[in-house]
């Protein structure tokens, strides 16, 4: 472990029990400034994947987070956020811990060290050549993580790292690595922080970003959002109100005619297509709002 830039000692933080609650605070920040440099070093990296990703899941692909700890952690969070934000079937987006759903609320003790389990867990996914596996673990050599990495190699899946160190294993298996190198933790080995924070970020970058170039957000606005609860309902409202400028009972009414989907409620309000209609151009634009309304435009 002594190699690993995730467990060196971290020289701006020394003596940092003897600091005040506030001198705690700022040294802590001021190391948290640095994560955001160190995404941005990858982006070039983070656009590739993005745009294998976007392809694949096009193709019918899917995409699988697997990690131990805080990585499986922000992995499965990553994922289970996509369905309600973007209406996107929970089965595209999927997270891996190691451990299972325990693993999520409880500390399980050697499971990232189970070579086999990561084979094992992505075997019941029934891995194909169309599907991404992105593997995250800040130290870059978790063997659950490598089984699974290796084992969607052989199947012929597209297959991504992300790690916070130089020169791992996990490097030298996945087709592409981002290496966010966060630096040595406030706490050392803590990786929890920094490099947990870096991971969180990168992850909801590839998500988001995919998400956008899939047609699940207009202009800035989620318009696939699922309407599962009144605020999640005056949210699709209020975006009907922005895009169409429409009063609120307008916007009831339209969400209504459109069976609660708001790109639908979109596309009628602007084009005043009845829903069948609206339906068809939409699907032939893959969900994709503008595009769908540029081609009703011309005619």
């Amino acid at each position: 472990m002594e190699d690993l830039l995730t467990e060196a000692i971290n020289p701006n933080t020394k003596n940092i029990d003897e600091k005040s609650i506030e001198e705690i605070l700022r040294i802590i920040n001021e190391e948290d400034k640095k994560v955001a440099y160190a995404v941005e070093k990858e982006i070039p990296k983070i656009a590739k994947v993005v745009d294998e990703i976007v392809k694949r899941i096009e193709r019918g692909g899917r995409v699988f987070y697997v990690g131990a700890g805080t990585s499986g952690r922000l992995g499965v969070l990553d994922a289970s956020e996509i369905p309600p934000t973007y209406g996107m079937d929970p089965e595209v987006f999927q997270g891996i811990i190691a451990g299972g759903d325990r693993a999520l609320r409880f500390s399980i003790e050697g499971i990232e060290d189970d070579y086999e389990q990561g084979r094992k867990d992505l075997e019941e996914k029934y891995i194909k050549a169309e599907d991404v596996v992105i593997g995250i673990a800040a130290s870059g050599r978790t063997p659950y993580v490598i089984s699974a990495l290796e084992y969607a190699k052989s199947k012929g899946s597209f297959t991504v790292s992300i790690v916070c160190n130089e020169n791992t294993l996990m490097e030298r298996i996945a087709d592409i690595t981002i290496k966010l190198l966060v630096g040595p933790e406030v706490i050392s080995g803590s990786t929890r922080m920094k490099a947990g924070t870096a991971q969180k970020m990168v992850l909801n970058m590839i998500s988001t970003t995919t998400m956008i170039k899939l047609g699940k957000v207009y202009d800035n606005l989620m318009v696939d959002v699922q309407i599962l609860n009144k605020k999640l309902k005056e949210r699709a409202k209020k975006i009907l109100k922005i895009t169409c400028n429409l009063s609120d009972k307008e916007a009831e009414e339209f969400l209504e005619r459109a069976k609660g989907n708001t790109k639908l409620a979109i596309i009628m309000a602007k084009t005043g297509l009845d829903y069948e209609t609206s339906k068809k151009y939409l699907d032939k634009n893959k969900g994709k709002v503008k595009e769908t309304l540029k081609e009703i435009s011309k005619g």
